[in-house]
């Protein structure tokens, strides 16, 4: 059986203050981490900052500073993707979006919405509205 001192990810206090091991934030590498929740730079297309992915991975555009706000920015919004995919709630492939139980066509980058082509990412969607927006 082994044992490895410090392994664990309990909190723990020194002097009175509570301490965590966890992390969030930036990484010793300076990349995005979010527990359970892979964040990847990557090259994405023109006007794209970042996408979460159905495996539960986002990517975001390498040519955002991990350090800076922006990056946390994107993250945040789309952890919310993520989670909402994770519920149930949001669902994508290559054809179509599902919504709350309904499915908008989806093609050329553009999504049938409201009885128009709208562009991806168009904050008239309701997918697209963020709670502190």
């Amino acid at each position: 059986m082994g044992f490895k001192l410090g392994s664990q990810r309990n909190n723990y206090a020194i002097n009175g203050e509570i301490k965590s091991k966890m992390r969030f934030g930036k990484d010793a590498g300076g990349e995005m981490s979010v527990p359970g929740v892979p964040v990847i730079p990557k090259k994405l297309e023109k006007g794209i900052m970042g996408e979460a992915n159905n495996d539960g991975t986002i990517f975001i555009s390498d040519k955002i500073d991990p350090n800076s706000d922006t990056a946390r920015h994107v993250v945040m919004h789309e952890m919310v993707h993520a989670t909402d995919m994770k519920v149930g709630k949001l669902a994508y492939d290559d054809n179509h979006i599902k919504w709350n139980g309904t499915v908008y066509p989806r093609k050329d980058g553009k999504i049938y919405y409201q009885d128009e082509w709208v562009p991806e990412g168009a904050k008239d969607f309701p997918w697209e509205k963020m709670p502190w927006e």
